[in-house]
């Protein structure tokens, strides 16, 4: 008879715990541990997210109730103080690693194709703000009455997974993280408006990578060549000079203007370093943009984001990490299955399966299918002389 362990047991089998214990060393995360493992921290939190927990005691009660099938995945059940202290004191450095070395392992089996037909790496920046009492997240500076946090976010679209995120407090600009990143030569940028800084731009330029985004209103310049109109939707594609003192000492080479209709009748207009790919590409691209937005909607949706079960910045960034190796595991998933899988609907009906014992490839290929019966073992002859 097959046997299988439970699918919250096949999906940390996803994680190389060779890996997870280099991180460890790496970060020094149990120097002062007391019995309480970096793996067992790891799984409670994943379960705080997996199996939408939205308190210490829920993740505790959670796990002590199935604690017989916790034997498979080789932890223990944490008290609540214990959970709540490795949340304030293990370093937070543990989890992003973590999700680092996942999302190498997942990209190098999901491969790096888009549904655009050139070869560049395309992908989004941009950044959401959670919004935390001030009174019990003093630390979080955003403004005099609220606090928050800010995730400045790097989104693939080959799968549209996350590449690269950064956690500041609301004060921080998303050009200042910006800057400090270096990206490969050929790579595509999308961002909206808000990220036009032509200093960064001319970077940008010289480095070799490409940026899409919109033109601001009050951007001054002038057309110093019409390029041929082509497509249905382009009204003009132009190159142009900014004419602004300012702005012509920061980016002094030309740039492309791409103006189209949408099927809305709303006109846009597109600011790029690239002159060679079509006019309607470079919109399809900027529309493709919408991908970090739904991005963030189901981030904040589906997982534990928005309330947090510490509150100090170390609790919160470690429940941030772990939502985010949630998301990049339930999107990897998602990818994978046979099976027309929604993400929200994926995320409901693994909280409703986690702890049961079932292939879990099988189910997410056919989740509607009754499992096989099990075999009863035959019973054994006894021979009499």
């Amino acid at each position: 008879m097959t046997r299988f362990c439970s699918i919250m047991n096949q999906l940390l089998q996803v994680f190389s715990r060779g890996e997870f214990e280099k991180a460890v060393k790496e970060t020094k995360s149990e120097r002062h541990a007391r019995g309480f493992r970096s793996w067992d921290h790891f799984v409670a939190m994943l379960f705080c997210h997996l199996g939408d927990a939205q308190s210490l005691r829920e993740i505790t009660g959670g796990l002590a109730s199935c604690e017989g099938k916790l034997e498979q995945l080789g932890m223990k059940v944490p008290k609540r103080s214990t959970l709540g202290y490795a949340n304030e004191h293990r370093p937070w450095e543990l989890f992003e690693k973590v999700f680092y070395s996942t999302m190498e392992r997942c990209r190098a089996e999901l491969g790096h194709k888009t549904k655009f037909r050139f070869k560049n790496r395309l992908l989004s920046i941009d950044s959401s703000v959670v919004t935390l009492c001030l009174e019990m997240f003093p630390w979080a500076t955003y403004s005099r009455q609220k606090g928050a946090v800010k995730l400045h976010f790097t989104l693939d679209h080959a799968g549209y997974l996350p590449e690269a995120m950064v956690i500041t407090t609301g004060a921080y600009s998303e050009l200042t993280i910006l800057r400090r990143r270096s990206y490969a030569r050929g790579t595509i940028l999308v961002m909206d408006r808000g990220f036009v800084d032509f200093g960064w731009f001319g970077q940008l330029n010289q480095n070799g990578v490409v940026f899409v985004t919109r033109i601001k209103k009050d951007t001054r310049y002038e057309i110093v060549e019409h390029r041929p109109v082509v497509g249905k939707d382009i009204v003009s594609d132009d190159v142009i000079l900014l004419t602004s003192t300012r702005s012509r000492k920061r980016y002094p080479d030309t740039l492309r203007l791409v103006t189209l209709d949408t099927p809305e009748g709303k006109r846009l207009e597109f600011l790029t370093n690239n002159m060679t790919l079509a006019a309607s590409t470079i919109g399809r691209i900027y529309k493709d943009r919408w991908q970090i937005e739904t991005f963030f909607k189901l981030l904040k949706q589906n997982l534990r984001i928005k309330s947090f079960i510490g509150t100090s910045a170390n609790a919160v960034w470690t429940q941030i990490w772990t939502a985010l190796i949630a998301m990049l595991l339930i999107r990897f998933l998602q990818l994978k299955a046979r099976f027309g899988w929604s993400f929200s609907n994926l995320v409901y009906f693994l909280r409703m399966n986690l702890l049961v014992y079932r292939d879990l490839w099988d189910w997410l290929h056919d989740p509607l299918a009754v499992p096989p019966a099990p075999t009863p073992p035959s019973q054994m002859e006894l021979g009499w002389s």
